[in-house]
């Protein structure tokens, strides 16, 4: 998240935060944009988690996964995807999501940017790339997730060697088709090839997004959503 300087600490306040440390979003949010830019940290049901420097593996898969939600970004008007951004929740939620993508509001989305650019409310889609956070990704912020309205959930699982994908809104994990593909749901023609990701193999996972961008159901999805455009 982008941090503001010279803000001061409410009275009794800790001036930095720590992996365990319980407060409320508002607490959270105020400490947290007076640490330095390279600190990273998320308030999950109430509790502070203070992220471990990320190892090259978690940076390359996040990489990959980004392209593909780029691309899709660039040819669906009406949807917005971004990486380690800042996503208030509720008053003891404020996760900052490895990769989003959700529905611009005016096109009928459920979250809204705030006038400081952080996001409000749940993107629709989320995925984070699971290591050292392998036991939070998979329990206590999956449940955060569900309980406030993120519709479907990737985990790029790195211990596991396997991409986890959930509809949340059904509390169900979904299993990719017979091709290894991963058709999401809520964002028709976003279809990622579970097996290229963990393989880091560029060109087959593009080639299976590209043919999802040009099925029916995605041409579908746009009208659609132009159709709901304020």
């Amino acid at each position: 998240m982008t941090r503001t300087a010279n803000k001061p600490v409410a009275k009794g306040l800790p001036d930095e935060l720590h992996s365990g440390d319980r407060m409320t979003q508002e607490e959270f949010h105020r400490i947290y944009t007076k640490m330095p830019e390279d600190f990273k940290a998320e308030l999950i049901g109430g509790i502070v988690y203070v992220a471990s420097p990320t190892r090259r593996r978690h940076g390359k898969h996040h990489l990959l996964l980004g392209a593909v939600f780029t691309a899709y970004e660039a040819n669906t008007p009406g949807v917005d995807a971004a990486d380690n951004t800042t996503v208030i929740l509720a008053n003891d939620a404020e996760p900052q999501p490895d990769l989003y993508l959700r529905i611009l509001p005016e096109y009928g989305g459920q979250s809204q940017t705030t006038k400081e650019d952080y996001i409000e409310g749940a993107p629709e889609l989320v995925a984070e790339i699971a290591h050292s956070t392998h036991a939070l990704d998979l329990n206590d912020k999956k449940e955060a997730y569900a309980q406030f309205g993120v519709s479907e959930y990737l985990v790029v699982s790195l211990k596991e060697n396997r991409l986890r994908w959930f509809d949340l809104r059904a509390a169900k994990e979904l299993e990719a088709d017979a091709q290894g593909i991963c058709r999401i749901r809520t964002f028709p023609g976003l279809w990622i090839d579970s097996g290229a990701l963990l393989k880091r193999a560029y060109r087959p996972l593009m080639d299976t997004l590209t043919q999802g961008l040009a099925s029916a159901e995605h041409t579908e999805f746009v009208k659609r959503l132009a159709s709901k455009r304020k």
